[in-house]
């Protein structure tokens, strides 16, 4: 067997590139899984741009679709062979932040003999490839705690309609569920890159029945509507928070979530919703928010302000698959371009600059 693999590693704000790494040893409950399909992230951007700071020569990457390679003496269940998917979000779900409701923060496993002075709670611990653990664009990725976080993929379906579930998928439909969503509810959702696309379409599964997506790209808008939006509005042609109040008489949204992590759009957010109204927040930010008095209406609006780190696990895994097996929808339109590992720069460029209508780009070793 080959002992190196190519990596994308980070190496200084403004670089990532393509080097030869020690292709990883299995311990007795992870997997090692041989990448098929991969992708670029939002966050791998961040990283990218020194906004967001993880080690130099961390291999960068976090969406996970494979083949099982090599399995640990622990792993029950599986077999070598198998094509498998893994969250972005690896939690051991054995720890007090697992058990107490929150496995995307659990960084029980940050310290050699698995504790931590606070018994495992880390913000975001629970985002461990391409954070705190070489990740996913390469050749090969090991996944800890496998037989918690490994989902088989069902047969018949492709690398690219399973490609959004580790990470896009399941963060949009986080911020659709932290919306609070019922049955009959106006939906304002901000930004349509990948995640609030797939916010757009999992406030239309909840039950939300006027859905709003906001964008300055007419393209994403059209393909908002085809996932369940009701309504759009392009923010450079008109004031979102105008329409929204036409468009509800004055009363409000029921909920709004923000995709895209910036003071406009988050503020924008907060102004559209009804007193009692709930924010959903997924941006990832860049700097300090300011909450303004008015908008906030002193603290005394009854709203609810929800932010998250997307869930992982087999099981969020298995749900999300059985949404795209049973033709619920479909999201393999999502990737708009395709890249062998080799050129994984220049598609960190195409997606950086957000150039030729890209969404999602497939990596492919």
């Amino acid at each position: 067997m080959m002992t190196l693999m190519k990596a994308a590693v980070f190496i200084e704000p403004g670089r990532i590139e393509l080097v030869d790494k020690k292709i990883p040893d299995v311990g007795p409950n992870d997997a090692l899984i041989r990448i098929t399909t991969t992708t670029i992230c939002g966050t791998d951007v961040h990283i990218l741009k020194g906004e967001y700071p993880v080690a130099k020569n961390l291999t960068v990457g976090h969406e996970p679709v494979g083949i099982i390679e090599k399995l640990g003496s622990n792993v029950k269940g599986y077999q070598e062979g198998q094509r498998v998917i893994a969250g972005a979000i690896c939690p051991s779900f054995t720890s007090y932040p697992c058990q107490d409701g929150y496995p995307s923060q659990d960084g029980a496993y940050l310290t050699a003999d698995g504790t931590c002075s606070c018994h495992g709670y880390k913000a975001t611990a629970g985002w461990r490839f391409g954070n705190v653990i070489d990740g996913t664009q390469a050749e090969y990725v090991l996944v800890p705690d496998a037989q918690a976080n490994l989902e088989p993929i069902p047969d018949g379906l492709t690398d690219e309609q399973v490609l959004m579930c580790p990470d896009i998928m399941s963060t949009g439909f986080k911020g659709a569920e932290n919306a609070n969503i019922r049955i009959g509810d106006t939906v304002v959702i901000f930004a349509q890159g990948p995640i609030g696309l797939c916010a757009t379409a999992g406030a239309r599964l909840l039950g939300a029945t006027t859905i709003i997506a906001v964008d300055g790209n007419d393209e994403r808008l059209a393909i908002a509507k085809q996932l369940g939006a009701d309504i759009t509005v392009n923010f450079r042609h008109a004031d979102v928070i105008d329409e929204v109040m036409k468009i509800t008489k004055g009363r409000g949204a029921d909920a709004s979530i923000e995709c895209l992590g910036t003071q406009r759009t988050f503020e924008q957010a907060l102004r559209v919703l009804k007193p009692g109204g709930t924010l959903s927040s997924l941006g990832v930010y860049s700097e300090d928010l300011v909450i303004p008095l008015n908008a906030f209406v002193a603290g005394l609006g009854d709203h609810k302000i929800n932010t998250a780190l997307c869930p992982g696990g087999k099981e969020r895994m298995r749900r999300l698959l059985n949404v795209i097996q049973s033709a619920r929808m479909d999201l393999s339109p999502l990737v708009t371009h395709h890249y062998k590992l080799d050129n994984i720069v220049e598609a960190y460029d195409l997606f950086a600059n957000q150039r030729d209508g890209v969404l999602k780009v497939a990596i492919k070793p």
